[in-house]
């Protein structure tokens, strides 16, 4: 992960949905204009307990 993104798996998924939520219509925009891996964001977050629901554009 990027060293401006939380390394907490809890804190992480608060700032990606705050993120999604804000200011991107889906998973892959996010990643795209971050230069985030998707497959290593979503293994993490998956880790600890979160899934990313695409019609909610939302980890939960």
């Amino acid at each position: 992960m990027p060293n401006n993104l939380p390394n907490d798996p809890v804190m992480l998924m608060s700032v990606i949905n705050m993120k999604l939520r804000d200011f991107y219509p889906s998973l892959d925009a996010l990643c795209d204009d971050l230069g985030l891996n998707r497959g290593e964001l979503t293994a993490k977050l998956a880790a600890a307990g979160f899934d990313y629901i695409p019609e909610a554009n939302r980890f939960s």
